[in-house]
This record gives C-alpha cells, sequence and structure tokens, in this order.
C-alpha cells in the first residue's frame, strides 16, 4: 500500500510540473501537502532550524522546476514541513523522521565483542572497525562493518530485517549467524546458521548453512565454504587437526587482522595441528606453529614475517 501511494504521489506531482493536472488532481495535491504540514513533527535539536532548512528546500525545489514554471500552492507546504526529498521532479513525503545516534565500536590487537539494543551479539575481529545505533530505530535494523572481520549472531525478528552494509555489498537477514570478511580487494559472506540474502551492484545471491557469498571485482558469486568457517572462532576454543599451515595461516589472519608475509610458499603445504583457544593472543599461537613446524613466524604490527 506504501509502495503504491508513493507511486501515485510521484506520479502527480511530475505531473503537476509539467502543467498537465487537471484542477481535481491540482486540489488533491495541495489538500495532501497541506496536511502533512499541519501533522508534521520538527526536532529543533537534530534537524536544525525549520525556517532555514525548509527555505532552502524550496529553493532547490524552484531550480528543478524552472522558475518560468506556474507556482504550485502546494510546494509551499512541502518547503516548509521539511518532510520531502527529491527524486527527479518527483518528491515523497516522511512526516516523521527517525534520527537514530550511530557509535563505532574498533578493536585494537585482540578479538572483542559487543551486544546491541536488540540483543543480537557481534563479535569483532582485531583491527576492525564497526558503526552501528544506540538504538534501532525504525521497519529495519541497520549496521555498518567498516573495516575488518566479524562473526554475527543475529536476534530473530521477522518484522524487522537486519542489513550489514561491507564496502559495496548488503547482507540482509531476519535471525541467523554468519562471518563477514571485508578487505580492500574482496568482500565474504559465510553462512553458519539460518539463511541470508547478499547483494551489491545489481546482483543477488541467496546463501543457507555451509554456503559462501564472494565479492570481488564488482562480481557476486556463490560457493561452497570451506568447512573451518562454520564455527564462531571468536568465540570458542577450536582445534586444527592435521590441517595444513595455509588454512591455519587463514584463520589467523581473520580473527586478528593481520597479513602474512613469506618468501617460500612450500611451507605453506607443511600438516600441522594446531589448538587455539577462544582469548589466545596471536603471538601464543605463532609459538605453537613454530614449536611444531621450526619456522621463525615474528609480529610486525599488522604483519607477520618468516624470518
Amino acid at each position: 500500500m506504501i509502495k503504491r501511494i508513493k507511486h501515485s504521489l510521484e506520479y502527480l506531482v511530475d505531473k503537476s510540473s509539467r502543467n498537465k493536472t487537471s484542477e481535481a488532481e491540482e486540489n488533491l495535491l495541495n489538500d495532501f501537502a497541506l496536511n502533512e504540514y499541519q501533522n508534521s513533527k520538527w526536532e529543533e535539536s537534530s534537524m536544525g532550524n525549520s525556517n532555514e532548512v525548509s527555505q532552502n528546500i524550496y529553493e532547490n525545489i524552484q531550480l528543478r522546476i524552472g522558475k518560468k514554471k506556474t507556482f504550485h500552492p502546494y510546494l509551499k507546504y512541502m518547503a516548509a514541513a521539511s518532510i520531502l526529498f527529491l527524486a527527479g521532479l518527483g518528491f515523497f513525503l516522511k512526516p516523521k523522521i527517525a534520527v537514530e545516534k550511530q557509535l563505532t565500536f574498533k578493536t585494537s590487537d585482540a578479538p572483542k565483542s559487543i551486544k546491541l539494543s536488540d540483543g543480537s551479539k557481534i563479535y569483532l575481529a582485531a583491527n576492525s572497525l564497526f558503526q552501528y545505533p544506540e538504538k534501532f530505530e525504525g521497519d529495519e535494523r541497520k549496521v555498518s562493518l567498516l573495516n575488518g572481520n566479524a562473526f554475527f549472531e543475529i536476534a530473530k525478528d521477522k518484522t524487522h530485517p537486519f542489513i550489514i552494509t561491507s564496502g559495496e555489498i548488503k547482507t540482509r537477514v531476519v535471525g541467523t549467524s554468519f562471518h563477514i570478511q571485508l578487505s580492500k580487494s574482496k568482500c565474504e559472506v559465510i553462512v553458519v546458521t539460518g539463511k541470508v540474502n547478499v547483494s551489491g551492484k545489481g546482483q543477488s545471491v541467496d546463501l543457507v548453512p555451509n554456503e559462501e557469498a564472494l565479492f570481488a571485482f564488482q562480481k557476486l558469486t556463490k560457493q561452497i565454504a570451506d568447512k573451518s568457517f562454520l564455527v564462531n572462532w571468536y568465540n570458542t576454543d577450536i582445534t586444527l587437526n592435521q590441517t595444513t599451515l595455509k588454512q591455519v595461516i587463514t584463520i589467523l589472519q581473520y580473527k586478528y587482522g593481520v597479513s602474512f608475509q613469506y618468501e617460500n610458499k612450500l611451507v605453506l603445504a607443511t600438516p600441522l595441528t594446531v589448538f587455539i583457544k577462544k582469548d589466545a593472543s596471536l603471538e601464543n599461537v605463532l609459538e605453537q606453529i613454530n614449536y611444531i613446524t621450526n619456522l621463525k613466524f615474528k609480529v610486525y604490527g599488522e604483519i607477520v614475517k618468516v624470518d
């Protein structure tokens, strides 16, 4: 119903700007805008001075439609209420504007977790940055992973979808658990439980447990997930049994937000078993690896090198 009303309103306003409306249609627009103006709520503290904002909006409207065109009475009510946004030559009215106070959560050299106002839990990797509202408002729960990697345990709420923006993609869920791994060159979404929709650049894929979405080079693809990622290893002790050094390094990169540098790629095939406690430091895990493999991994800020 809301979409139908929005479409009809935009159609009438566009028609009015071209002086194609009948007297009845023009009266309908005028009455509607006046009613919204009289019932709209303006919050000076968060939205600014209503007179100044409405004047700016009105001037932009005039520039959009051309000063030589006929002045339509309903425009002054739209501008005065400051509850419209421009969409081409059409406008969509929003009489009540919900303002969410945004907070940021940043980790340094160790993973940390946070609980949101809806009960959802976010486990953030080291060297990561997450943005979220102090309290969710409106029909959707929106957050952003700005940098790094995270594991999400989303509280179920069918009427308020949870949407995560990470780089150029959006992940939409109702209640589920999954990884998001964001870097400069790609973004991965790996589902552990529930169903997830991932979209970006006009592309969309639906995921179920054990599936992964990969966004790289402006292309979104779906594939089978690596079984090592099908657990929240930010909050769980894990044993990587008879795996390869390459697999261990991959998990360490995501958990601790570091990158590895090595000259001899043949060492990546080295088999080993590693136990990683949920609160273990990177240095502690590297000590295990050095002992088992006789290699010498050392940490230099956010880079781990093999000396």
